[in-house]
């Protein structure tokens, strides 16, 4: 059966682009065949930095012949008295049938014409010819440019094209004004390993042959040896280096011929932090770090880089590499001896010079605000007078590293030195690490957060800043748009709330916060004090349903659909959402919840046809004993009596046990009311024994809220 090979050559790609492109043909291409009726046996994507390739084998050599049902117009448009109107003579003519062939069939909206067409399977070649233009310019990506006198865009501009159906080559043509590539067998191999181009005999001996002239087509196969030979270059070394994920993701395709390369630095730069070598390592010169030992954080004075030179040249290479992170570390000591001068402290005032964002002011003003919601923060936890005076001193210091020169070179350091020039300026170790984790975590996928109630707070005083004034500005994200992080900025308040278990009234500092703000920059305090809550509730549900595995309908349950007291009851305690919505789960998942559901189901639908305050669980205070007329009345209202202690202990210590076990032992007593030998008519004629009834109902139901909003939940979901 028939292999395909697609080669296109380009300048340089990105690494970032040649990855997503990969990605995005293996998905593309496998469709686009399916959609054509064509079958293959495998469909492998390489890529190189100076190609983009696809060799697809098993394919059919021609497509099979296809019978379609074509529906026409209907039949009252294409026939008048059974002569065909020009309605069907389009329809035919478009079809590229007689009149002849058309049947009128019926449909469930009547009658309609009909035809039946056999168009016969094209040859794979024809098809293919067409399909790999679509491939090339349905590609997706950043920055896509042009080139030439044309309006084709791609990532870099193409110079050669390979098309082989087996062996012989499949005449494509890609224009580009005045360029046009045309395909060939032909495909420039390694620049300094084989300057000669190969030629492809078969579409099946891509790999081998490229192989042959240096360069290795597959991604994963490159990324494999340069993991053993990193690996085998550090033990030489007497250590252990560290591969770094996203590192690994990307050297992979910036090489076609990886082979790994020693160097060293001056043993004096091993005087720096740690940090900061290994960002000018990995950020900057994409070189992998070399440590002692597996389980150490110090550094040799070694790196390895990949190279895709010669070989034989390793030393003239090592050399060239050891000339420019020389230069990178000098000026890193430079920054760092130079910043050490003074004091972190000292660096505040020059905050004032520094934007945060135009309508908003200055970092120095954003740390005051920073400061009071911190300060906010530590009222409602009720922290003692020494920790307050930390949380003051780590919000104050927070943002000073980033007017230090060291931050303004590398900017991926921005906390971490922050962290240790508070150290080397005698702060306190936790003020210290509070600078650090204020920043926790650092970007998508991140998932350490702060360890210290110091960091907590500051993190958390950071975030609601930048949420309450992003927000107050108007600019609130939509769809995938996010430019702020402020959906991220909100799990992580949430995640924070949640790890440390912290007694956070959400909804009355969102309230003082913008507050605050809406007095300073002339804001609707009351409108953005309702937009925040409506974000925060949307995260809610986010981190309830994808992040604790809570089924859709038990999150409903728990912060409610259109439920103001819901709303606010879950904005003022995020560690009671968290648990009933996990409690919820669980009795759904050993089958306690089956037990209790119909109970307070169908109590809850009956209540709401009364006007009992959903907050009311006392039934003293709303039903009469005298207007009873069944002793099944007189059993409800005494199981609701002893409910009460139950209900209030679990709103106090959030043992939800104590509640359901209650609404399970309550259940014969609801199910005698309903439908025992001596039930009741709940929608009695007398108006007073009615509005009793449903009393009773309705304590039941607001029992049950205490858990959950049960008419929210799905039965056997």
């Amino acid at each position: 059966m028939p292999a395909f090979l697609l080669e296109v050559g380009t300048e340089e790609l990105p690494a970032s682009f040649l990855s997503d492109a990969i990605r995005q043909w293996r998905v593309l291409v496998p469709l686009t065949l399916q959609a054509n009726c064509l079958q293959s046996e495998t469909v492998e994507v390489y890529g190189t930095p100076r190609r983009l390739a696809v060799l697809i084998t098993g394919l059919p050599s021609q497509q099979p012949d296809r019978e379609e049902e074509i529906k026409g117009p209907p039949a009252q448009a294409a026939f008048k008295d059974g002569t065909p109107t020009p309605a069907a003579a389009g329809f035919a003519k478009k079809q590229g049938v007689e009149l002849t062939a058309l049947e009128i069939r019926p449909t469930d909206k009547g009658d309609f014409v009909f035809v039946s067409k056999k168009t016969p399977g094209q040859p794979v070649a024809e098809i293919l010819t067409e399909l790999v233009p679509q491939w090339i310019w349905g590609l997706e990506g950043k920055r896509l440019m042009r080139w030439g006198s044309g309006d084709a865009k791609f990532s870099r501009p193409i110079r050669w094209l390979v098309a082989l159906l087996d062996g012989d080559i499949l005449p494509i043509e890609l224009e580009n004004g005045a360029k046009t590539v045309r395909s060939d067998r032909t495909s420039p191999a390694h620049r300094v390993l084989h300057p000669q181009p190969v030629t492809i005999g078969h579409a099946r001996d891509y790999v081998e042959t490229l192989r042959s002239g240096y360069v290795i087509v597959d991604p994963k196969e490159r990324e494999n040896i340069i993991v053993q030979q990193v690996t085998a270059a550090a033990q030489q070394l007497g250590g252990t280096a560290k591969i770094h994920p996203d590192l690994l993701q990307e050297v992979p395709n910036l090489v076609e011929y990886p082979s790994a390369v020693v160097g060293k630095f001056a043993e004096e730069f091993l005087d720096l932090p740690t940090e900061v070598i290994i960002t000018v390592m990995v950020n900057h010169q994409r070189y992998f770090p070399v440590f002692t030992d597996n389980y150490s954080t110090k550094l040799l004075p070694n790196f390895i880089t990949i190279s895709n030179g010669d070989p034989t040249k390793q030393d003239l290479i090592s050399l060239g590499n050891e000339r420019v992170i020389r230069a990178r570390l000098a000026d890193g000591s430079f920054f760092y001896k130079t910043d050490l001068a003074k004091p972190l402290a000292d660096y505040l005032p020059q905050l004032e010079t520094v934007t945060f964002q135009e309508d908003l002011g200055s970092v120095r003003a954003k740390v005051d605000r920073i400061v009071h919601i911190a300060t906010k923060i530590g009222d409602q936890l009720r922290l003692e007078v020494p920790l307050r005076e930390k949380i003051h001193r780590a919000a104050l210091l927070c943002k000073a590293d980033l007017v230090t020169q060291m931050v303004y070179e590398f900017p991926e350091l921005q906390g971490i030195i922050g962290e240790k020039y508070a150290l080397a300026s005698g702060e306190d170790s936790e003020v210290a690490r509070a600078i650090f984790e204020h920043y926790l975590p650092t970007g998508i996928g991140e998932i350490h957060l702060p360890t210290t109630l110091t960091g907590l707070v500051v993190n958390m005083a950071d975030r609601l800043d930048n949420l309450v004034s992003i927000f107050g500005l108007g600019l609130v994200p939509s769809g995938s748009s996010d430019p702020f992080a402020l959906r991220r900025a909100a799990n992580t308040v949430i995640k924070i709330i949640w790890s440390a278990d912290l007694p956070i009234n959400l909804g009355n500092l969102l309230v003082e916060v913008v507050t605050d703000f809406a007095q300073a920059f002339h804001k609707d305090g009351a409108s953005l004090t309702t937009t925040l809550a409506d974000f925060f509730l949307q995260r809610l549900r986010t981190q309830l349903q994808e992040e604790k595995q809570v089924d859709y309908d038990l999150v409903n349950a728990v912060l409610g659909e259109n439920d103001l007291e819901y709303r606010e009851r879950s904005l003022e305690n995020l560690l009671d959402v968290r648990d009933r919505a996990l409690y919820l789960q669980q009795i759904r998942s050993n089958g306690t919840l089956d037990k209790i559901y119909e109970t307070v189901n169908r109590s809850t639908r009956l209540a709401a046809q009364g006007d009992l305050d959903t907050k009311e669980l006392e039934p003293q205070a709303v039903v009469n004993p005298r207007l009873f007329q069944k002793p099944s009345e007189t059993i409800l209202y005494n199981a609701l009596v002893e409910l009460v202690p139950q209900t209030q202990i679990a709103k106090q210590t959030r043992n939800y046990q104590l509640l359901v076990t209650a609404l399970e032992k309550i259940a014969p007593a609801v199910s005698n009311f309903f439908d025992g030998a001596d039930s009741v008519l709940i929608m009695d004629s007398n108006p007073d024994i009615k509005r009793n009834r449903l009393n009773l109902l309705g304590l039941l139901r607001n029992h049950g809220r205490v858990l959950a909003d049960f008419g929210a939940i799905v039965k056997n979901l």
